[in-house]
């Protein structure tokens, strides 16, 4: 993220894709969401997914750390050129986020996140939010995962 009067509404950045594999599945079924669909794959294979399906946080989690590395690398590049970094974060919150369609085993879940909206904050003034879409594409073009996001962005110019 640049900084909040820098940011163009529209931009589109691909965060990184990922292939969620059957044991790392199980793995964060077994610390974060232990449900049979999630752990077994007979079991999952009964139910009605048809086939052992990441937890929606894993695919949350997955997307979380693709954003904070693409983060870093913008930062990265901006520090090369000499640019000031902008203070980026906190959150303050997602609203309608949506597993639109199962993650199965060997899937791979394309990431993005577009900037929608901005707006200066009213109680913050060195500080403005930016509202974005963020989504996952699975291997066949279908959304699987979306949500509206929201964080703060320093502002240049308060």
């Amino acid at each position: 993220m640049r900084f909040f009067e820098d940011v163009a509404i529209g931009l589109r950045t691909p965060l990184g894709s990922h292939t969620f594999l059957a044991a790392e599945i199980v793995a964060f079924a077994r610390a974060w969401d232990p449900q049979p669909f999630h752990l077994d794959a007979a079991a999952a294979a009964r139910s009605h997914f048809g086939g052992l399906v990441a937890s929606g946080w894993h695919t949350a989690a997955i997307w979380a750390r693709l954003r904070a590395q693409a983060q870093q690398r913008l930062h990265d590049d901006m520090r090369r050129h000499g640019e000031r970094i902008p203070r980026v974060g906190p959150s303050p919150g997602f609203k309608d986020m949506k597993w639109v369609k199962p993650v199965l085993a060997g899937d791979t879940i394309s990431f993005e996140s577009e900037i929608v909206a901005k707006k200066p904050s009213a109680s913050r003034p060195e500080w403005g939010l930016v509202f974005t879409h963020e989504t996952g594409i699975n291997q066949y073009g279908r959304l699987a995962f979306e949500f509206a996001n929201c964080v703060f962005v320093e502002r240049l110019e308060a």
